[in-house]
C-alpha cells in the first residue's frame, strides 16, 4: 500500500532525526576520547633538559643511524688560522695551529637569548653539552694576562653590558659541571648589541693586527675576547 503525502512526510522526518541522532552520538564519542587522551598526556611527567640544549632526536629507523642518537646541537671546531686543516692539507702552512676551540652549538627553536634560554648573573658554558675547551698551542697573552700552552675549558657569566669569561683547567668535563676553584684566569668583555639574529650559537677566530680575536655570538649578542700569539 503506498504512502499519502502526509505519511512520507512523516516518515521522511523521523528518518532524518535518526541520522541526525547518530551523528551526534559519533561526535560525543569522538569528542570524550580526545579529552581523555589529553587528561592521558597532561599526567605524564616532563622531561626536563638544561636551558641552552635540547632533547637528542632518537632516530626513528635503525638505518638512519643504529649506533648512535642524533644530537640537534652538533659538535663544531675552529681554527686559528681560519680553515687551518685546509691549509695544511693544501701544503700552504707548516707550523701547528696556534689556537682551537671545540664547542656544541645550541639553537634558539624561536627562543631568545635573555631570558628564555640564559640569565643574567648565571654561569654558562659557552655553549651546548660537554665543557667548551679552547685549545692553545703556543704561550699567549690575554688582556694583559699570560696563559701558558695547553688545553683549557671555556664558560662565562654573561651581564647586561659584559661578560665575564672563564679559563679553567676541568678539561674532559661535561659543561654544567665549572669548578671555580680549578679558574686560572677571568677576563671582563663588553656587550655589543647587533642587528643580527643568530640562530646557533657561534664560536671563531677572526684575524686582527696583534693577534686574533675569539668571536663569541648568539641572536643578537655578540662578545670578543681578544688573544695575542
Amino acid at each position: 500500500m503506498g504512502y499519502g503525502k502526509s505519511q512520507f512526510a512523516r516518515y521522511f522526518l523521523t528518518t532524518a532525526d535518526m541520522k541526525h541522532f547518530f551523528f551526534v552520538c559519533i561526535a560525543g564519542m569522538a569528542l570524550l576520547l580526545s579529552c581523555n587522551e589529553s587528561k592521558n598526556t597532561k599526567d605524564q611527567p616532563v622531561k626536563r633538559t638544561s636551558p641552552d640544549s635540547v632533547n637528542p632526536v632518537k632516530p626513528n629507523l635503525p638505518s638512519v643511524n643504529p649506533y648512535a642518537v642524533v644530537d640537534v646541537s652538533p659538535m663544531d671546531m675552529s681554527y686559528y688560522p681560519t680553515d687551518y686543516p685546509k691549509l695544511k692539507m693544501d701544503k700552504k702552512v707548516s707550523a701547528p695551529p696556534m689556537a682551537r676551540v671545540i664547542y656544541s652549538r645550541p639553537h634558539l627553536q624561536g627562543r631568545h637569548i635573555f631570558h628564555e634560554v640564559l640569565k643574567y648573573d648565571e654561569p654558562w658554558r659557552l655553549g651546548a653539552n660537554e665543557a667548551t675547551e679552547l685549545d692553545l698551542y703556543n704561550d699567549v697573552t690575554i688582556m694583559d694576562k699570560k696563559i701558558k700552552a695547553g688545553r683549557y675549558i671555556l664558560y662565562c657569566i654573561p651581564h647586561a653590558n659584559n661578560w665575564t669569561v672563564i679559563l679553567n683547567s676541568n678539561i674532559d668535563n661535561w659543561g654544567l659541571e665549572q669548578d671555580p676553584n680549578l679558574d686560572i684566569a677571568r677576563f671582563t668583555v663588553p656587550v655589543i648589541q647587533t642587528k643580527n639574529n643568530l640562530e646557533f650559537f657561534t664560536m671563531v677566530f677572526e684575524k686582527k693586527d696583534k693577534g686574533a680575536e675569539l668571536l663569541m655570538a648568539w641572536d643578537n649578542v655578540e662578545v670578543r675576547l681578544p688573544i695575542q700569539f
